[in-house]
């Protein structure tokens, strides 16, 4: 018998096998579960234990939950357990998940497309007040992250959100997490497609249902007709990017098999374009081949982009029109680059219809249950009845009269939520970190914070874009590899020897205009005390050093190593 890649034993039949049969893709016949992940999955689907948290476990408490639920099926409705307080980052890796846990969740509130109408920011506020301790985070996938939850208020959060529009269906787990899509997506006077109806649609079809709630990994998404590329396309699982065609018109670019993490990829193009209509079947297509030939033996190689890497794009298009659409796609052009120098949206915009949509600034997303009901005050006071949320971390109030501008602007100032940031603060995001995050190592949300008032200081003059990303482990939430200075939290060396929390440097990152991976300078790392004068040191050799136009991605390539030390 010939070795195949489904029987790699038959090449040594004398030996006694010990390798493992496939990757674990159903489509190969490989069903067998191959890891703890896989057999909970099998034995339960994650969209059933809202019924167990809803009579059991929020009925007799935290200590009654099934492990499998705890650390597993939970996350389908939103729910991660918190880091216990106290624990340094050096016992990350070491300790058990039952040592790490607390007794309070993170509950992850689902934003698709960022879209919240004020009245849905005030019960979240509200929630976050009565319940989290006043904790809430705008995420860089558009969503609001609570903290301090207690498993027997789940229930009453449910009802509350679910009573405005809103969920935590599918915020977590291994489905379809949050569509992000355009945050000025209908009003933007430049856009190329409004891709609302298609986020619709597939939340609608697909988000809750069990036809995709058991897929290898996580899966992300991304929908914008924006010419700015405004929701970070490159790097998800699935993202369709709006073009022109020069026959059919305004429609989308499909791309697959982008993400970050430890093995980060750029996503890549299949040449396909697609219009509106067909957009959630299209996405159900490419999800349908993910659940199906996606690698389920190592979770570490159960993301769509190894399966893409694999395959290769002509391939993976081919599965895709031959055995899940049944039909060729239309080909079509690539996107444009971003018409902008920034794709946040922060400032005051014109829309299409005339009024104004103005973009502000929380503090690397930090924010909490009072601003948020008063964000949500300041827009009904200046005429606006709908929020959004960013990639960014920040957030737009939409549909303002002329003469309502600066008034509204000086309301956000009065709150720290300025429409006018500086580029460090505008620039600036970072993860959850050691405050909350089993994972982190370091802390990042106080620290970015700090950073943002020291260059500001420091550097006054410099208006250049910038991104400057804090991470507090290596698994990228918050996009340290295309940032123009990703900062990845590990422990370090300080000049006395002792071991304290620090970051490793990538520099030049960028999506978008040149996108690429920032470039890892060999042994370059700095204590989170000595962060503030590297930065300012590394952005004054740039001032110093750059050409005409060049932005600070571009010169980080190309300037020798003692510049960026």
């Amino acid at each position: 018998m010939a070795a195949t890649p489904q029987n790699p034993a038959a090449a040594t039949p004398r030996r006694k096998v010990s390798r493992h049969r496939g990757e674990g893709q159903w489509a190969a016949g490989h069903h067998t579960p191959l890891n703890g992940n896989e057999q909970f999955k099998k034995d339960d689907d994650g969209l059933n234990v809202r019924t167990r948290i809803e009579t059991i476990y929020s009925k007799r408490g935290f200590d009654s939950i099934d492990p499998n639920d705890l650390r597993g099926r939970m996350r389908w409705w939103g729910l991660y357990t918190q880091r216990k307080p106290g624990i340094d980052g050096g016992k990350t890796a070491i300790l058990e998940p039952e040592e790490l846990d607390d007794k309070y969740f993170m509950l992850r509130v689902r934003i698709d497309g960022g879209r919240l109408t004020t009245r849905q920011l005030r019960v979240i506020g509200e929630i976050s007040q009565e319940f989290a301790r006043g904790s809430a985070d705008v995420t860089d996938r558009q969503n609001i992250q609570l903290h301090w939850i207690r498993i027997e208020d789940v229930p009453e959060i449910w009802n509350r959100l679910e009573a405005v529009g809103l969920s935590t269906t599918e915020a977590c787990g291994d489905c379809p997490r949050v569509v992000i899509g355009s945050p000025v997506a209908g009003i933007a006077e430049d856009e190329i497609i409004d891709g609302s109806w298609a986020i619709d649609e597939i939340h609608e079809r697909y988000i809750g249902s069990k036809e995709f709630s058991n897929l290898p990994r996580k899966f992300k998404t991304a929908i914008s007709g924006s010419p700015l590329l405004d929701v970070v396309h490159e790097i998800n699982d699935i993202a369709f990017v709006g073009v022109e065609h020069p026959d059919h018109g305004p429609g989308f670019d499909l791309w697959v098999g982008g993400g970050l993490s430890t093995n980060p990829k750029l996503g890549v193009r299949l040449g396909a374009w697609v219009p509106l209509d067909e957009v959630p079947e299209v996405w159900a297509g490419v999800v349908g081949i993910f659940r199906d030939w996606g690698y389920r033996r190592l979770r570490t190689r159960a993301r769509l982009k190894f399966l893409v890497a694999d395959w290769g794009p002509e391939k993976f298009r081919q599965v895709l029109e031959d055995d899940y659409l049944k039909r060729k796609l239309v080909d079509g052009p690539a996107p444009a680059e971003p018409s902008g120098r920034w794709r946040d949206h922060v400032g005051v915009h014109r829309q299409k219809d005339g009024r104004f949509y103005v973009g502000f600034a929380p503090r690397v997303g930090r924010v909490d249950g009072t601003t948020l009901t008063k964000i949500a005050e300041v827009a009904e006071a200046h005429g606006s009845g709908r929020v959004r949320t960013t990639v960014e971390q920040k957030m737009i109030i939409l549909d303002v009269e002329e003469a309502q501008v600066e008034p509204l602007v000086e309301a956000l100032d009065a709150l720290d939520l300025t429409a006018k940031p500086s580029p460090f603060r505008r620039g600036t995001m970072a993860c959850t970190g050691i405050e909350y995050c089993k994972l982190a190592i370091v802390e990042t949300k106080a620290r970015g914070s700090q950073l943002i008032d020291e260059l500001e200081r420091r550097i006054p003059e410099f208006d250049e874009p910038l991104t400057i990303n804090l991470n507090g482990c290596p698994n990228a939430c918050a996009r340290i590899q295309v940032a123009d200075i990703g900062l990845k939290g590990q422990l370090v060396l300080n000049d006395q020897g002792e071991q304290v929390e620090g970051y490793q440097v990538h520099l030049g990152g960028a999506l978008g205009l040149e996108a690429g991976f920032g470039r890892k300078v060999r042994g370059l790392k700095v204590t989170a005390e000595e962060l503030p004068d590297y930065v300012e040191r590394v952005l004054k050799r740039f001032q110093a050093e750059r050409e005409d136009g060049e932005r600070f991605a571009a010169w980080a390539s190309r300037a020798g190593e003692e510049a960026l030390s």
